[in-house]
């Protein structure tokens, strides 16, 4: 339930807690309560919504100017796509905010759409929640709207046939009537991007879908269109009322118009946006030039998103929730564009249907151009990280020749962090032999270390993956059970390039930013991969930072440098 205020620039970030709880942020770093006391904005027990209030989006200037949020509203439960769905259990209600965001007043009538859409026979849904606003020229034009329409994508599916999202269009001027445009797309029912590699299953129902448009610059009214949706997923039999599977997705591609006149999304890439398997339900939200946190870091229109890290398995757990007295976490803040990638030699890696298209090429040269998600940590993050740290140090670079297989080897820096919060930023080359010989050479680093326990993150080029293991990261997890150590993994390629100046091709470098913030391990690589999971350390002393290789191949590792104490993200809270 993310916006910027257009009175004061201030962004606001929401998140489901009892209800829906928000703060608000000038530099997308430190963060306060829109309540102090209680920073819940809405509450459930209305009459639109007895029992629950579900995910939303807010009209920064709605009724009569004022931010709007439309969210969903919840009648009944149990809903999951595994049981039979009960009509008119999810609705769509509006609510507005007199007082900058500190709570918002549901709008005295009922439901703006009052349940999932219905022909000649109603739809079988397993699921119709979390409308996500947004503005679109093209559809403008191609509907004939009004220059600013607002428009509205539900998430969803339907039993049997699969998961898609159902486009509304803003009927009338105050948002309270919206017109149903179809099912602008869906997918086949726990089918695949390609073969699944790079971007897991569509599943059986979507979340949380959000729908923006990027180019390189970032936000951009013109640019490609991207969605980004939680799928949600199983293998039969599937027990009712069970998570299974969870996947934290993206996709990009055209619209089409279609016979009767609607139009249709035709991905031509898809991938994750995050591989972590805690990792779900992104919500982002445009963030303008005219927002605070642009103007103090020069920022132009930008597509900010934040994901939920669950803790607990998606609620399916009681611990470690009950333990700690609280449950989950948001991920630092992202900043999403259109990628591009230089240079890239053209040959097999780049012909699979993956997480990336040919927008360019240059015959004489044997090179493309190609497109894919471009994301990264939003700059002021990384600048505060840096700039308040309490200690920085670097680590000389080095080239390491050949280690064991299995064990591998480990070169210890000279100097490691006292504490837990840092952000570690390195580049591992990988030789053009390796690739030839089809070499299992792994390399990363082994992190929160001491001679108990440790967590390792290498990429290994041989399966093109980048895998934080934690077979080995929490003592504490020999004797506690509940503690999550199964390894985290995600398929990153690492194209094969050459540059204008150069007389033959070179694996791509792999660039490496790893944020530790306490249990909080997010990894981000080559501003277009990221994976985030969790790390319960349990001994004081595993502080220690290594290099990690394995195998007969060379690999350059570049300088590594530490920015340690990242940033209170509440102040106030502290106080």
């Amino acid at each position: 339930m993310h916006y910027t205020d257009p009175q004061t620039g201030l962004f606001h970030v929401g998140y489901l807690h009892n209800g829906a709880a928000g703060a608000t942020t000038d530099d997308l770093v430190t963060y306060t309560d829109v309540n102090p006391d209680d920073p819940t904005f809405i509450r459930a027990g209305g009459k639109n919504d007895p029992v629950a209030v579900f995910d939303g989006s807010v009209i920064p200037s709605g009724i009569n100017g004022t931010p709007t949020l439309l969210y969903t509203s919840v009648s009944y439960l149990p809903i999951h796509w595994t049981i039979p769905y009960t009509k008119g259990s999810e609705t769509q209600s509006l609510a507005v905010t007199y007082n900058g965001g500190k709570y918002f007043t549901k709008l005295n009538q009922g439901p703006v759409i009052p349940g999932a859409p219905y022909g000649s026979v109603a739809l079988n849904v397993t699921g119709f929640r979390d409308p996500y606003v947004f503005q679109n020229a093209e559809l403008d034009r191609t509907y004939r709207s009004q220059n600013g329409t607002w428009y509205v994508a539900i998430s969803g599916g339907v039993h049997d046939i699969g998961p898609n999202q159902f486009l509304y269009r803003q009927y009338s001027p105050e948002f309270r009537d919206w017109e149903y445009l179809g099912e602008w797309w869906s997918e086949p029912a726990n089918s695949t991007w390609g073969l699944g590699t790079w971007a897991g299953r569509w599943g059986f129902n979507w979340e949380v879908g959000n729908v923006f448009t990027a180019s390189e610059e970032g936000y951009d009214a013109e640019g490609d269109f991207f969605v980004t949706l939680g799928a949600e997923w199983g293998y039969a039999p599937v027990q009712p009322q069970t998570s299974q599977f969870r996947e934290q997705l993206w996709a990009s591609g055209n619209i089409s118009t279609q016979r009767h006149g609607g139009v249709h999304f035709e991905p031509s890439m898809a991938g994750h946006l995050d591989w972590g398997m805690s990792a779900y339900a992104a919500a982002g939200k445009l963030v303008p030039a005219s927002s605070q946190a642009s103007l103090r870091s020069g920022a132009g229109d930008r597509f900010v998103i934040y994901l939920w890290l669950t803790n607990d398995h998606f609620g399916d757990l009681d611990f470690p929730v009950v333990q700690q007295g609280w449950g989950s976490s948001l991920t630092t803040p992202r900043e999403l564009r259109r990628g591009h990638i230089a240079d890239v030699v053209d040959n097999d890696l780049v012909s699979e249907v993956g997480s990336w298209r040919i927008v360019s090429s240059n015959a004489m040269a044997g090179t493309v151009g190609l497109s894919t998600l471009g994301q990264k940590m939003v700059r002021e993050a990384t600048h505060a990280y840096v700039s308040n740290a309490t200690s920085s140090f670097s680590e000389v670079g080095r080239t390491v020749v050949s280690s064991p297989y299995g064990a591998g080897s480990t070169i210890a820096f000279s100097q490691s962090p006292d504490s837990r919060f840092y952000m570690m930023t390195a580049s591992i080359t990988f030789p053009a032999l390796a690739r030839g010989n089809k070499s299992d050479v792994k390399a990363g680093f082994k992190i929160l270390s001491s001679e108990y326990e440790s967590t390792l993150i290498y990429y290994q080029l041989s399966n093109e993956s980048l895998i934080i293991d934690r077979s080995n990261s929490s003592a504490a997890a020999q004797s506690t059970n509940g503690i999550a150590t199964d390894n985290e993994a995600g398929r990153l390629r690492l194209f094969d390039i050459k540059g204008p100046a150069e007389t033959s091709s070179r694996v791509e470098t792999l660039e490496l930013t790893i944020l530790v913030d306490n249990g909080v391990v997010e990894v981000y690589a080559n501003d277009r991969f990221v994976i985030s999971t969790w790390v319960w350390a349990w001994y004081a002393t595993s502080n220690q930072i290594a290099f990690f290789h394995e195998g007969p191949d060379a690999v350059e590792f570049g300088e590594v440098k530490v920015h340690e104490g990242l940033v209170d993200a509440w102040p106030e809270r502290s106080q």
